[in-house]
């Protein structure tokens, strides 16, 4: 049990939470968060790496290096709508995600690790990678291991703030637990027209509705199901008038997959769908089809260890089961590299309200804090080959 190494720092672990929490920062901007990790690594006597732009990385311990621990620092492009002492005092931004949980948790297990190395060594080396821009597309991950940051990392771990778990308890699966994550844009062009004689023209909006039901329904029957192909509209923009048919339109929305081979399949039928779908009504189609991240693919013996592990140091019953989600997650770039896990971290104050991410209104149990670093700390050390006390 850690419980009283993490202890020891949980009072400055809160208070350094509640800062990055009232200064957020989007991505690619998060020059204070990772000038503040910077100080308190350095303090410790460590020597974090400052990466390209913004974030950085900090090994703990030395030889081989035994494992890699991921935590996101960017927020979110919207309002903090709580009334805590703490909350942003930056408008229009906001650690609705959970982030400032992370940063600090990975941050706190780096501060205890050493503290454990200093008194009787690690026998190896851990990786604390402090990513930005995980909020955006294809996400900070991949110019930060083309840095590289993994480089002879074996494995790697991340956790994701979930407000469904309660504090105390983990989500864990093996497979994939989230999505790939796309963004498609089909814009129409036509030459217009009056709605009394649509046969003169393009009937563009009947194309764009012809594109909106028919596209999703084939790519269910052309894709095998199990890959879960989900494909939802979020706008669609034609027109300005009941009896004028427009000459351009769009629709915009999300593609998801749990599945990297269904992923794939569909980035190379969906040009040939939309020409199919589009093409008896004379419109030009233009087709965007913009790559987002591929699914977060747990590996088994990676989520077995990482299961014993959290179930030595928070209890036999602090492990469940955890659904699938549609998101889309940046973590999943590390997996196509090295075999790893990503685990949930229960937030919510037991028989309290069910908060969701991305939202201004998310509060977060700060007893979740400690369990966070709690967690990250048991991960390093059951691949050092920790199994007992520290």
């Amino acid at each position: 049990m850690i419980q009283a190494e993490v202890a020891a720092f949980a009072d400055e672990l809160r208070d350094f939470r509640r800062d990055i929490h009232a200064h957020p920062e989007l991505s690619y901007q998060e020059f204070r968060t990772t000038e503040k990790i910077a100080e308190r690594l350095t303090a410790a006597g460590l020597k974090p790496r400052l990466l390209e732009g913004t974030g950085l990385t900090v090994d703990v311990g030395s030889g081989p290096v035994k494992c890699g621990l991921r935590a996101d620092i960017d927020a979110l492009p919207l309002d903090d709508l709580t009334d805590t002492p703490f909350a942003s005092t930056v408008p229009g931004v906001a650690h609705a995600c959970g982030h400032d949980v992370h940063l600090t948790s990975l941050m706190g297990a780096a501060l205890v690790l050493n503290e454990i190395d200093r008194r009787q060594g690690l026998g190896g080396t851990i990786r604390c990678i402090f990513q930005p821009a995980e909020e955006v597309t294809p996400g900070g991950a991949l110019k930060v291991i083309n840095q590289g940051v993994l480089e002879d990392v074996p494995v790697c771990y991340a956790l994701h703030c979930d407000p469904a778990v309660d504090v105390g308890k983990v989500g864990s699966r093996i497979g994939a637990i989230t999505a790939a994550g796309d963004t498609v844009i089909i814009r129409l062009c036509g030459h217009g027209g009056h709605t009394s004689r649509p046969h003169l023209t393009e009937d563009l909006v009947y194309a764009l509705g012809k594109l909106a039901v028919d596209l999703p329904a084939t790519l269910h029957r052309l894709i095998d199901p199990r890959h879960a192909i989900s494909l939802v509209w979020g706008a669609i923009e034609a027109g300005h008038a009941p009896n004028v048919v427009p000459g351009e339109g769009q629709l915009m929305g999300t593609l998801r997959c749990l599945d990297v081979d269904g992923w794939n399949q569909v980035a190379e039928v969906l040009p040939e769908l939309v020409d199919r779908i589009a093409g008896p009504y004379g419109v030009e189609v233009e087709l965007e089809h913009r790559r987002g991240v591929p699914p977060v693919v747990n590996t088994e013996d990676e989520v077995s260890s990482a299961e014993a592990a959290i179930r030595r140091e928070l209890g036999p019953t602090s492990v469940q089961l955890t659904p699938q989600s549609m998101g889309g997650e940046d973590f999943a770039w590390y997996l196509t590299h090295v075999p790893g896990a990503l685990i949930r971290l229960g937030t919510r104050t037991p028989g309290g309200r069910t908060y969701d991410i991305h939202q201004g209104d998310l509060l977060i149990d700060e007893d979740a804090l400690p369990v966070a670093v709690r967690v990250f700390t048991a991960l390093a050390l059951e691949r050092l080959g920790f199994h007992g006390e520290p």
